[in-house]
């Protein structure tokens, strides 16, 4: 049995050494050695971009609200019975132009009678002064004839501005809306009669990040639309809250923005779109140029015909483009297309990007 076994192995080794000695000659010529990939590697058509300093616009989007330049529900300051109204809802009403008329009747009455207590008493002072001058009365007779005349002075135009109250007239142009009441009904100060508004200018009110606080000044030019519109409006910044939101943690600024034909209609969404910065020489490169790595960013440049990776440090961006502020030099060409395929020293063949919106990956 032990010698059966020693055969079998002796066997197997030679079976081992003459595989050996015979694949080499069945195979065929050029295939003993196995070729490195990166030898063999294709040459990329790339399309590059040639570093020139130039203008970049940092912009900030973000929402806000339309509100009317003033805006005042109207109600009465004082109790009465609508005798008139003297308005059609939704039309432009001009300053000072009556709006409702309250039944007057009593008040004027009251002002009447003010007016004959009044009368009397001033010819009652009068005749004082007289006989004041001639020595028959004291001085405190007539200063009590002073003073009465005085109060009933007072009282006469009192009278006069509870009549003046019942004509409710418009405290300014604008539009008016839907009225709340009827002729005949009895209201008070708490009853709303309608809601004026000037929408000529209109207000955008818009919230900015804290970080971007300092950047915001009165004065500069913010530009908005409104949902269902695609025009484009501008505004002016006439105001800043000098507080940061604590919740939201941004700061509140108002616009105004012309609107003759009034088709910016307050309480409408817009989209707000305010520049931060404008940086005249800056170097960019299309954001899809830029690969992010664990420490840090990077881009390829072409030199010597080869892709060659740099680390760079970026600031601002936008859609479309980044700026490099360190670790790229004008004149170098960086590729913008196929950056995904490129490894370090592949060969490439250059062409120049018509524009950064252009370039794919």
């Amino acid at each position: 049995m032990a010698e059966r076994s020693k055969t079998l192995l002796w066997l197997g080794i030679g079976a081992v050494a003459l595989a050996v000695l015979l694949i080499p000659r069945l195979m065929p010529a050029g295939e003993e050695e196995v070729a490195d990939p990166a030898a063999e590697a294709a040459t990329l058509t790339v399309e590059v971009k040639q570093m020139q300093p130039g203008p970049m616009v940092e912009r900030l989007a973000t929402t806000g609200t339309l509100q009317a330049d003033e805006q005042v529900q109207i109600r009465s300051e004082i109790a009465g019975v609508v005798e008139a109204i003297r308005f059609d809802e939704g039309v432009r009403v001009e300053k000072g132009r009556l709006l409702v008329q309250l039944d007057d009747e009593q008040l004027e009455a009251e002002r009447d009678r003010a007016r004959f207590r009044v009368d009397l008493a001033r010819q009652r002072e009068i005749r004082q002064q007289d006989l004041l001058a001639q020595g028959l009365i004291s001085q405190d007779d007539y200063d009590t004839a002073l003073s009465q005349l005085n109060v009933l002075e007072a009282e006469l135009r009192l009278a006069e501005a509870q009549l003046g109250k019942t004509r409710i007239s418009a405290p300014f142009d604008g539009l008016i809306g839907f009225r709340f009441i009827s002729v005949g009904a009895a209201i008070t100060p708490q009853t709303p009669i309608a809601t004026l508004q000037r929408v000529d200018p209109i207000k955008v009110q818009f919230a900015v990040p804290e970080r971007y606080a300092s950047e915001v000044r009165v004065g500069e030019t913010v530009h908005f639309r409104v949902k269902g519109s695609e025009e484009h409006h501008e505004g002016l910044i006439y105001a800043i809250e000098p507080t940061v939101d604590q919740e939201t943690r941004s700061l509140r600024a108002r616009a105004r923005s012309a609107n003759p034909d009034g088709s910016l209609l307050p309480g409408s969404f817009a989209d707000v779109e305010l520049t931060i910065r404008e940086i005249p020489d800056a170097l960019t490169v299309p954001a899809i140029a830029v690969i992010p790595e664990l420490g840090g960013k990077k881009v390829f440049v072409v030199e010597d015909g080869q892709a060659v990776p740099r680390f760079v440090e970026t600031g601002i961006r936008t859609d479309t483009e980044v700026q490099i502020v360190r670790g790229l030099e004008p004149d170098e060409r960086v590729i913008v297309s196929g950056v995904q395929q490129l490894v370090p020293g592949a060969p490439v063949v250059e062409r120049a990007a018509e524009s950064a919106q252009e370039v794919a990956p």
